[in-house]
């Protein structure tokens, strides 16, 4: 059995009260306080989330534009320095390897922030389809030499403000800067305006060796403003309030980016043809057979992860994710189902346990429906 991995902020948690869990192999806080607490400081002050875990690849080399061109799903020769974009790697019959950020850090040079549990997968599925020299091309996983820390919610700005001079809101959605100093920390970091909670924030890229130093710092600079540590738990309701996909959920092997409904990430008109282009195309064009769609329960139970869907007698699909939302105060639930039952309004039944229970087909912009 491989040992369980800790991030470089492994040694806060105690000060700061963490329940750990085993994470896809990782030892992380799912909370501080309580799930539905941190959820609500992220949605109406900010909260600080250690999300060290993730993987970061650099691919660089003049040959790095094109070779991404052909591997992922978005137009990366729309990227500029200092911007990112988000994007997927799929197989040839559409499913999909993993969904990630890249970011332009110069030209011929990118980083690629992956999902923690897909690191070595992605690495090798990098490696596996270079066709380039070593001078034309370079891949290196790079997650050792950093931590990452995602600052998130309507007071984000203000806070990290307060111990940087760099001026924050020059930084853009989707938009970073490197070499970003903070007080009394000697390492630059990288500081994004991105995140994984709907909300507005950050997410910091720093050497694990100033890693617990930020942590603190920002904690203790944040604390007036109502700045708390949050684990994952919220950090997933919060994601999935937000309609942002998980990887082994909402996106796998087995379900495409159109049939999770991320076809703006999805380019297949740019100039280069890439890995799954064919069978993506044809969902475009045609439609997918199956969709995933926002549920909301009419009879009381909550839809979890894997409970399978019904319309009528037919089973049609199964839950993705699920929970009662603690901003909406309602049992909602994302289902990849058929797309004959996927209309706005379709009353569909979920397999709660030994019970079948109503729900309805409503929009899976959760908090902005209207949007």
């Amino acid at each position: 059995m491989s040992e369980i991995k800790r991030t470089p902020l492994y040694p806060v948690y105690e000060k700061y009260g963490a329940k750990t869990i085993d994470f896809g192999g990782w030892e992380l806080p799912v909370q501080f306080s309580s799930i539905k607490h941190e959820h609500e400081v992220t949605r109406t002050k900010a909260g600080l989330f250690d999300v060290s875990h993730m993987g970061e690849i650099i691919v660089k080399g003049p040959k790095s534009l094109e070779f991404l061109q052909k591997i992922v799903t978005n137009d990366v020769s729309k990227l500029t320095p200092k911007k990112a974009q988000y994007s997927l790697m799929c197989y040839e019959n559409g499913g999909t390897v993993d969904d990630f950020l890249i970011y332009m850090l110069a030209e011929n040079n990118y980083l690629i922030v992956v999902n923690a549990a897909n690191t070595d997968k992605d690495y090798a599925w990098l490696e596996e389809n270079n066709f380039y020299s070593q001078e034309e091309l370079s891949i290196k996983n790079v997650s050792s030499e950093y931590v990452q820390l995602a600052l998130q919610g309507p007071l984000a700005e203000e806070i990290l403000q307060t111990v940087t001079e760099t001026n924050l809101s020059e930084i853009k959605f989707f938009r970073f800067e490197d070499s970003v100093q903070f007080q009394s920390i000697e390492a630059g970091a990288l500081v994004s305006r991105t995140g994984y909670t709907g909300e507005d924030g950050f997410e910091i890229y720093i050497d694990p060796a100033n890693g617990c130093d930020l942590w603190d710092l920002l904690l203790e600079a944040g604390k007036e403003k109502g700045l708390e540590p949050i684990g994952l738990g919220a950090r997933d309701t919060l994601r999935f309030e937000a309609n942002l996909p998980l990887y082994g959920q909402e996106i796998s092997k087995e379900i495409t980016p159109i049939e999770a409904g991320l076809k703006f990430a999805v380019k297949v008109d740019k100039p280069m043809d890439f890995i799954g282009k064919e069978v993506l195309k044809e969902q475009i064009e045609n439609g997918p057979a199956r969709k995933i769609v926002g549920l909301e329960m009419i009879d009381k139970g909550i839809p979890r992860h894997g409970y399978e869907v019904y319309d009528g007698e037919d089973k049609v699909g199964f839950i993705t994710s699920g929970t009662q939302s603690p901003t909406l105060q309602k049992n909602i639930g994302l289902a990849l189902v058929q797309a004959n039952s996927a209309t706005l309004g379709t009353e569909l039944v979920v397999q709660v346990r030994k019970r079948k229970l109503k729900a309805e087909v409503i929009s899976k912009k959760f908090l902005n429906p209207n949007k």
